[in-house]
């Protein structure tokens, strides 16, 4: 077992290795592309280290960059997973709660996330709140669809038990249901913490001073590709460490319910 994850380590390591080795010789040696439209990785990595304490030329350094990002992404992904679950449980569990609150949720449900920004833009201005909204409405829907799917889905079986034992409507939802729905949940906040990051990104390039989304709209207003390259390096990066967070945390959770079963 030790040796099959090395090896699946080692083949992660190597595709990277791989894709950069293709991209330097390609941009450094080959000289397919000039500067201004595609950098090499030398160029980018020194850029890197560089705007890790230059705030040139957009007024903040990537570590601010990045803090600001983090806040709103992660408030807003926030408010979306402690809203939106309990509301998509109450929803498959409820009868008259899903009667409720369905139609309003269907009519939110086909707007994307990015689709809110001109209209937060006018309410709200170019400050943290329009963003955090933006951001809670598209973490929103997949934590409600996702926790409904994963109630809708328990065994009628296991409920048929339930009830034989004589548990409550309460206790068979707190004790057979969400425990059964918990995979279901948890990519449901997966999902919605990749929906937060990508609108984040995206809302920071329409209205923001500081932020990844918005150093890579000054960037591309200066032909800067290099320092474009860098915003996008630290996006995947960074969610790419929360996705792999998430999935600890989902396999410990769902591990230790099977266990309690």
């Amino acid at each position: 077992m030790k040796k099959q994850k090395s090896y699946i380590w080692i083949l992660s390591i190597l595709s990277v290795i791989g894709f950069v080795g293709i991209w330097w010789f390609c941009c450094d040696v080959l000289k397919l592309t000039s500067s201004s439209t595609l950098p090499g990785p030398v160029t980018v990595i020194k850029t890197f280290i560089a705007k890790l304490s230059s705030s040139a030329p957009d007024g903040a350094t990537l570590p601010q960059h990045i803090g600001s990002s983090l806040k709103i992404a992660l408030g807003g992904w926030a408010l979306g997973v402690v809203i939106g679950t309990p509301l998509g449980i109450c929803m498959a569990w409820y009868k008259k709660v899903d009667l409720f609150a369905r139609p309003i949720f269907d009519l939110l449900r086909p707007v994307p996330g990015l689709a809110w920004i001109p209209l937060m833009i006018i309410l709200f201005g170019i400050g943290i709140t329009p963003k955090i909204v933006t951001v809670f409405l598209s973490a929103f829907v997949p934590c409600v669809l996702n926790s409904y799917t994963g109630i809708r889905q328990t065994k009628d079986v296991h409920l048929w038990v339930g009830q034989t034992f004589g548990a409550s409507d309460t206790q068979m939802l707190l004790n057979i249901a969400i425990p059964t729905a918990l995979p279901m949940i948890m990519t449901g906040i997966r999902v919605a913490l990749g929906a937060a990051w990508t609108c984040i990104v995206a809302a920071e390039m329409l209205a923001s001073t500081k932020g990844l989304g918005y150093m890579i709209q000054q960037a591309r207003g200066i032909y800067r590709p290099d320092i474009i390259i860098c915003g996008m390096i630290a996006i995947g990066a960074i969610g790419a460490v929360f996705s792999g967070i998430l999935s600890l945390i989902e396999n410990k959770i769902v591990k230790g319910v099977r266990r309690d079963g």
